[in-house]
């Protein structure tokens, strides 16, 4: 990995200054959770995070990745909303009114919209199983897309072993970061379901009203979703998404000891990420930020530039600026394409974890000819 830090990129940032206060509230606000992550969707940093790579059992978070799955089966046309399933014998004996349910009854017929807003608002944990059998035809193959669908996302630290999260002896795990990216994607490659089917107030089914156990939708400004989770080995988790003043932000928290603490905690943590922060634009469209060394190609170097306009979440307590470094493996090899992905940008905030901004090609480089080859080796030798 090769970094640069320039004289350009020097003057892109102001210097730092310690923010050990604004860490110090938020550590109190998490101390009863012994997982806890805020991201900041719009700038891509990290706000806090505490044991973010530490495995722990999601419970019905779990469901979470079967709605995500399911979206996208209704993107690639596998699947419609109107369409009909019908809950099996061998589902309605081992999940009729097991756990969280929307009350299905075997030979029950119920469309893809009903079991997603079941599986969304009321952890119907029926739904879940009748979502996987009528769509993919088993259990199995459900979960075998759930992980398959894991891995697409780069959520390398997960794995499903039901559609729900009933305790299934440890096979089910995941990540505070990886709950991040799927709430990442869910809310970036489906945002009209996602607010269609997340954040709602609960469900009424079959003569039962069901309230959602969500602490922050309807409650905290701008909260509109996604998910909590609970059993006696997992504790109380939840998954959450807020959108205020043109920022969202991401919050996950794990192992708590009871749901008022859950509660408790994630209002304050999504509220401090609000209240504590400003988003600047800091390159405002598509920038030129550097170049990166390029080996057996036309030319020796390629300018870098941002795809877009770069947000930065900052602290309100303290005068502190970003800097900046540019990473890449290097030297890029040739060829390379204009618009490809080539770098990043790294951004440091004191008192923050470092972020990454993907750096894209300027300019499209050519693989060198012979005569250019030639060139370049001498170029190595006596430059």
């Amino acid at each position: 990995m090769t970094s640069i830090s320039g004289a350009i990129l020097a003057a892109l940032g102001l210097g730092a200054l310690p923010n050990a206060a604004l860490q110090t509230d938020v550590q109190e606000i998490t101390d009863g959770a012994p997982v806890a992550l805020l991201f900041d969707m719009t700038s891509g940093q990290t706000l806090y995070s505490r044991n973010a790579d530490r495995r722990f059992i999601p419970a019905s978070i779990t469901k979470v990745m079967s709605a995500f799955v399911a979206f996208e089966l209704i993107d690639d046309g596998q699947l419609s909303l109107d369409q009909s399933m019908t809950m099996s014998a061998a589902a309605g004996e081992e999940w009729h009114r097991k756990g969280s349910t929307m009350f299905l009854d075997t030979g029950d017929e119920v469309s893809v919209h009903t079991l997603l807003q079941g599986i969304t608002s009321v952890s119907a944990n029926d739904a879940s199983i009748v979502l996987a059998e009528g769509a993919l035809g088993s259990v199995d193959k459900w979960t075998k897309r759930m992980n398959q669908t894991a891995l697409e996302l780069k959520m390398y630290d997960s794995h499903f072993g039901t559609p729900n999260g009933w305790p299934d002896d440890g096979k089910t795990f995941t990540t505070a970061h990886d709950l991040q990216l799927l709430a990442l994607a869910l809310i970036k490659k489906h945002p009209d379901k996602y607010a269609r089917y997340f954040g709602k107030e609960g469900l009424r089914y079959n003569g039962y009203a069901q309230a959602n156990h969500d602490p922050i939708s309807g409650v905290v400004e701008g909260a509109d979703g996604i998910k909590t989770g609970y059993t006696n080995q997992a504790g109380h988790g939840f998954l959450g998404s807020a959108q205020r003043g043109g920022a969202r932000l991401i919050m996950v928290t794990a192992a708590i000891d009871n749901e008022p603490l859950r509660a408790e905690i994630a209002r304050d943590l999504i509220n401090w990420g609000f209240d504590n922060f400003e988003r600047k634009t800091w390159f405002s469209g598509s920038k030129r930020i550097g170049n990166a060394r390029v080996q057996n190609g036309m030319e020796k170097v390629v300018a870098l530039e941002t795809g877009d306009s770069v947000l930065i979440a900052l602290p309100l307590s303290a005068k502190v600026a970003p800097t900046f470094k540019i990473v890449y493996d290097g030297p890029l090899e040739a060829p390379i394409s204009k618009g490809e992905m080539v770098a990043e940008l790294e951004v440091s905030v004191p008192g923050l974890p470092a972020s990454r901004i993907p750096l894209l090609a300027a300019k499209s480089v050519n693989e060198a000819n012979a005569l250019q080859r030639i060139a370049n080796a001498f170029d190595r030798w006596f430059g």
